[in-house]
């Protein structure tokens, strides 16, 4: 990777700030674009203090904002996006506004400034209930069950157009649930924020059975930037699923969480195979694509979940920042 300055849109969220850190040791100028609706700033602390990083505070739908944190760069990593998957019926526009309409714009914004490079953090959601497993890249797509993941799969139809239309070259990554330092949302965070304020029953989300792959944050951006390096210039488009090869059960995983927090709770399921609307009951992705690339997990699941524990039991802040 070429050093210069990149954009990291959501650089003050879980996986953007990890992304800040990783471009600014590499030797990378870095402009973050956040609003801080749901970024920390304590997350940006280390990437503040190196004087290379310049924080742009704004909106993507706003186009100054956009102007300037655009200036001056050659590679954009747009992930910035609503994440709540669980209760995307309660907001209907917001995973629009968010993921579609929020890309259209930075693309449109991109074209305008001669930006061309573009790394996308899509979802492996996009799959909804798939019917191969490990689930592949070209795997027929069914019929969306989530709005976050209709939300982003037409995020990668515009970034797709504008590539084929414009010359952008986009790497877009389709990722399982990523987890590590500085996690703030998801099935471990929950279990454990539950479980410490009481940890003699904790309810259970569909009936504990289904499989989840996950990810440690490190690996993740390590696949990443293993892409952006590896695929070859003259490609417009590259699809990449992110994940691992091993799954567990949410049961498995709750295991896992009770042990280190020492407690043995009561389960109560609210049953059904799926945990909310738009859940699906296995998600198991195929990498084999970015594995030819010479990338594979160096962490397996279960020391990512317990170093997601350890990490939030460290910095109790951020479990109170959800109020």
């Amino acid at each position: 990777m070429r050093n210069g300055k990149t954009l990291v849109t959501g650089g003050a969220g879980f996986l953007g700030s990890h992304l800040v850190d990783r471009l600014l040791a590499d030797g990378h100028d870095v402009v973050v674009l956040d609003n801080f609706s749901t970024g920390q700033r304590r997350f940006l602390e280390p990437a503040v203090t190196s004087g290379r990083c310049r924080i742009v505070e704004g909106d993507l739908l706003d186009p100054t904002s956009l102007r300037q944190a655009l200036d001056g760069c050659g590679l954009v990593a747009h992930l910035a996006a609503n994440a709540d998957v669980r209760r995307g019926l309660d907001h209907p526009r917001r995973d629009l506004e968010q993921n579609a309409f929020a890309t259209s714009a930075l693309l449109e914004a991109m074209r305008e400034a001669g930006v061309e490079r573009l790394l996308f953090a899509s979802t492996g959601a996009i799959y909804g209930e798939p019917t191969i497993f490990p689930t592949p890249e070209d795997a027929p797509l069914p019929i969306q069950t989530s709005l976050y993941g209709a939300s982003k799969l037409a995020a990668e139809g515009l970034i797709s157009a504008y590539c084929h239309g414009f010359g952008l070259r986009a790497r877009i990554f389709r990722f399982v649930s990523i987890l590590g330092p500085r996690y703030s949302h998801g099935h471990v965070f929950d279990f454990v924020r539950k479980l410490l304020i009481s940890p003699d029953a904790i309810d259970v989300l569909g009936d504990g059975r289904q499989r989840k792959s996950y990810l440690h944050v490190t690996d993740c951006i390590e696949g990443m930037l293993r892409a952006l390096e590896a695929t070859p210039e003259d490609v417009p488009v590259a699809v990449y699923n992110l994940g691992h090869t091993e799954s567990c059960t949410v049961d498995t995983s709750l295991d896992w969480i009770c042990q280190r927090l020492g407690v043995a709770p009561e389960r109560r399921y609210a049953g059904g195979a799926r945990g909310w609307i738009g859940d699906s009951p296995r998600v198991e992705l195929d990498c084999s694509r970015l594995h030819q690339l010479g990338w594979r997990p160096t962490r397996g699941i279960r020391e990512s979940v317990e170093s997601t524990v350890d990490s939030l039991l460290a910095h109790r802040w951020l479990l109170d920042a959800r109020g």
